[in-house]
Protein backbone atom coordinates (compact mmCIF):
# COMPACT_ATOMS: atom_id res chain seq x y z
CA UNK A 1 0.00 0.00 0.00
CA UNK A 2 1.44 3.43 -0.86
CA UNK A 3 1.58 5.94 -4.14
CA UNK A 4 3.37 7.30 -6.72
CA UNK A 5 3.26 10.02 -8.72
CA UNK A 6 4.26 10.73 -12.51
CA UNK A 7 6.14 7.44 -12.35
CA UNK A 8 6.57 5.81 -15.51
CA UNK A 9 4.02 3.79 -16.62
CA UNK A 10 2.25 1.99 -19.93
CA UNK A 11 2.70 -1.35 -21.19
CA UNK A 12 4.90 -0.15 -24.15
CA UNK A 13 7.67 1.01 -21.18
CA UNK A 14 6.77 -2.20 -19.36
CA UNK A 15 7.21 -3.96 -21.96
CA UNK A 16 10.17 -2.75 -23.20
CA UNK A 17 12.08 -2.89 -20.50
CA UNK A 18 11.53 -6.41 -19.60
CA UNK A 19 12.03 -7.41 -23.60
CA UNK A 20 15.00 -5.46 -24.01
CA UNK A 21 16.43 -8.16 -21.73
CA UNK A 22 16.00 -10.85 -24.48
CA UNK A 23 16.29 -8.91 -27.58
CA UNK A 24 16.48 -5.80 -29.11
CA UNK A 25 13.81 -2.87 -28.81
CA UNK A 26 11.78 -0.79 -30.49
CA UNK A 27 9.28 1.66 -29.64
CA UNK A 28 6.92 3.82 -31.46
CA UNK A 29 5.20 6.96 -29.59
CA UNK A 30 4.03 10.13 -28.69
CA UNK A 31 5.10 11.50 -25.08
CA UNK A 32 4.87 15.37 -24.71
CA UNK A 33 7.73 17.69 -23.83
CA UNK A 34 7.18 17.35 -20.39
CA UNK A 35 8.19 13.64 -20.60
CA UNK A 36 11.15 13.50 -17.92
CA UNK A 37 14.85 12.88 -19.40
CA UNK A 38 15.67 10.54 -17.26
CA UNK A 39 12.87 8.57 -18.75
CA UNK A 40 14.62 8.79 -21.75
CA UNK A 41 17.69 7.60 -20.20
CA UNK A 42 16.48 4.75 -18.40
CA UNK A 43 15.23 3.32 -22.24
CA UNK A 44 18.50 4.23 -23.64
CA UNK A 45 20.54 2.69 -21.22
CA UNK A 46 18.63 -0.61 -21.90
CA UNK A 47 19.44 -0.13 -25.42
CA UNK A 48 16.05 0.46 -26.98
CA UNK A 49 15.94 2.10 -30.04
CA UNK A 50 13.76 5.37 -29.00
CA UNK A 51 14.01 6.61 -33.07
CA UNK A 52 10.15 6.38 -33.42
CA UNK A 53 9.52 8.43 -29.81
CA UNK A 54 7.95 11.52 -30.80
CA UNK A 55 8.03 14.88 -28.83
CA UNK A 56 4.97 16.62 -29.37
CA UNK A 57 4.12 19.94 -27.51
CA UNK A 58 1.71 19.53 -24.41
CA UNK A 59 1.30 16.85 -21.81
CA UNK A 60 2.24 13.17 -21.83
CA UNK A 61 -0.94 10.53 -21.58
CA UNK A 62 -1.81 10.25 -17.70
CA UNK A 63 -3.56 7.78 -15.94
CA UNK A 64 -4.38 8.20 -12.51
CA UNK A 65 -5.89 5.37 -10.77
CA UNK A 66 -5.87 3.48 -7.44
CA UNK A 67 -5.64 -0.62 -6.94
CA UNK A 68 -7.12 -2.54 -4.08
CA UNK A 69 -6.21 -5.69 -2.19
CA UNK A 70 -6.58 -7.91 -4.82
CA UNK A 71 -4.32 -6.27 -6.94
CA UNK A 72 -5.50 -7.59 -10.40
CA UNK A 73 -8.67 -5.10 -10.36
CA UNK A 74 -7.73 -1.37 -10.86
CA UNK A 75 -9.98 1.29 -10.43
CA UNK A 76 -9.62 4.23 -13.27
CA UNK A 77 -9.86 7.74 -11.09
CA UNK A 78 -8.61 9.48 -14.63
CA UNK A 79 -7.16 9.20 -18.03
CA UNK A 80 -5.74 12.13 -19.97
CA UNK A 81 -5.23 11.36 -23.86
CA UNK A 82 -3.12 14.57 -23.55
CA UNK A 83 -0.88 14.55 -26.85
CA UNK A 84 -2.32 11.10 -27.57
CA UNK A 85 -5.05 12.74 -28.78
CA UNK A 86 -3.69 13.45 -31.98
CA UNK A 87 -1.26 11.27 -32.72
CA UNK A 88 -1.06 8.75 -35.65
CA UNK A 89 2.07 6.47 -35.67
CA UNK A 90 4.34 6.88 -38.41
CA UNK A 91 6.47 4.09 -38.81
CA UNK A 92 9.89 4.18 -40.61
CA UNK A 93 11.04 0.96 -42.67
CA UNK A 94 13.28 -0.55 -39.86
CA UNK A 95 9.96 -0.46 -37.88
CA UNK A 96 7.63 -1.95 -40.71
CA UNK A 97 10.05 -4.91 -40.97
CA UNK A 98 9.89 -5.90 -37.33
CA UNK A 99 8.97 -8.94 -36.77
CA UNK A 100 7.67 -9.17 -33.33
CA UNK A 101 4.96 -6.39 -32.46
CA UNK A 102 3.47 -5.49 -29.75
CA UNK A 103 0.25 -3.04 -29.79
CA UNK A 104 0.74 -1.30 -26.46
CA UNK A 105 -2.16 0.01 -24.64
CA UNK A 106 -3.62 2.92 -27.30
CA UNK A 107 -6.71 4.05 -29.28
CA UNK A 108 -7.57 0.06 -31.04
CA UNK A 109 -7.87 2.58 -34.18
CA UNK A 110 -4.18 3.41 -33.72
CA UNK A 111 -3.43 -0.34 -33.14
CA UNK A 112 -5.10 -1.02 -36.50
CA UNK A 113 -2.64 1.75 -38.20
CA UNK A 114 0.31 0.14 -36.89
CA UNK A 115 -0.89 -3.18 -38.16
CA UNK A 116 -1.59 -2.02 -41.16
CA UNK A 117 2.01 -0.38 -41.61
CA UNK A 118 3.58 -3.52 -40.54
CA UNK A 119 5.48 -5.86 -42.99
CA UNK A 120 3.61 -9.24 -41.96
CA UNK A 121 4.76 -10.06 -38.59
CA UNK A 122 5.56 -13.43 -37.10
CA UNK A 123 4.02 -12.63 -34.19
CA UNK A 124 1.73 -9.90 -33.01
CA UNK A 125 0.30 -8.78 -29.51
CA UNK A 126 -2.12 -6.36 -28.42
CA UNK A 127 -2.75 -4.93 -25.24
CA UNK A 128 -5.96 -2.59 -24.03
CA UNK A 129 -7.43 -1.07 -21.17
CA UNK A 130 -11.19 -0.50 -19.83
CA UNK A 131 -11.33 3.08 -21.53
CA UNK A 132 -11.07 1.40 -24.78
CA UNK A 133 -13.32 -0.68 -24.46
CA UNK A 134 -15.72 1.70 -23.21
CA UNK A 135 -15.77 3.71 -25.61
CA UNK A 136 -14.78 1.94 -28.73
CA UNK A 137 -15.49 -2.44 -28.21
CA UNK A 138 -15.89 -3.13 -32.01
CA UNK A 139 -12.47 -1.15 -32.57
CA UNK A 140 -10.71 -3.63 -29.84
CA UNK A 141 -12.35 -6.35 -31.14
CA UNK A 142 -11.09 -6.10 -34.95
CA UNK A 143 -7.95 -5.55 -32.89
CA UNK A 144 -8.27 -8.45 -31.46
CA UNK A 145 -9.09 -10.52 -34.74
CA UNK A 146 -5.94 -9.42 -36.29
CA UNK A 147 -3.27 -10.02 -33.80
CA UNK A 148 -1.64 -13.29 -32.72
CA UNK A 149 -2.70 -12.95 -29.36
CA UNK A 150 -4.28 -10.61 -27.15
CA UNK A 151 -3.29 -9.51 -23.67
CA UNK A 152 -6.16 -8.42 -21.11
CA UNK A 153 -6.71 -8.40 -17.83
CA UNK A 154 -9.51 -10.26 -15.84
CA UNK A 155 -12.12 -6.77 -15.37
CA UNK A 156 -11.04 -6.46 -19.27
CA UNK A 157 -12.13 -9.78 -20.80
CA UNK A 158 -15.08 -9.60 -18.84
CA UNK A 159 -16.18 -6.11 -19.89
CA UNK A 160 -15.49 -7.41 -23.58
CA UNK A 161 -17.20 -10.20 -23.64
CA UNK A 162 -19.79 -9.77 -21.57
CA UNK A 163 -19.55 -12.64 -19.35
CA UNK A 164 -19.21 -12.60 -15.48
CA UNK A 165 -16.78 -15.70 -15.43
CA UNK A 166 -13.01 -15.59 -16.72
CA UNK A 167 -12.60 -18.78 -19.07
CA UNK A 168 -16.06 -18.26 -20.23
CA UNK A 169 -15.06 -14.37 -21.38
CA UNK A 170 -12.21 -15.66 -22.87
CA UNK A 171 -14.04 -18.56 -24.42
CA UNK A 172 -16.34 -15.97 -25.78
CA UNK A 173 -13.51 -13.40 -27.73
CA UNK A 174 -12.45 -16.22 -29.58
CA UNK A 175 -15.96 -16.94 -30.93
CA UNK A 176 -16.10 -13.46 -31.64
CA UNK A 177 -12.90 -13.71 -33.88
CA UNK A 178 -9.85 -13.59 -31.43
CA UNK A 179 -6.66 -15.29 -32.58
CA UNK A 180 -5.63 -16.45 -28.74
CA UNK A 181 -6.33 -14.70 -25.43
CA UNK A 182 -4.56 -14.11 -22.56
CA UNK A 183 -6.14 -13.10 -19.28
CA UNK A 184 -3.82 -11.79 -16.92
CA UNK A 185 -4.48 -12.57 -13.36
CA UNK A 186 -2.56 -9.48 -11.58
CA UNK A 187 -1.55 -11.22 -8.37
CA UNK A 188 -2.01 -14.61 -9.58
Amino acid sequence: FGEVTEGLGGSASYFAMSASHFAPVRIVAVVGDDFPAQHRRGFEQRGIDLSGLETAPGRTFRWRGEYSAELGHARTIETQLNVFSTFHPRLEAHHRATPYVFLANIDPDLQLEVLGQMRRPRLSVSDTMNYWIARKPDRVLEVLRQVDIALLNEEEAKALSGETQVTRAADRLVQQGANAVIVKKGEH
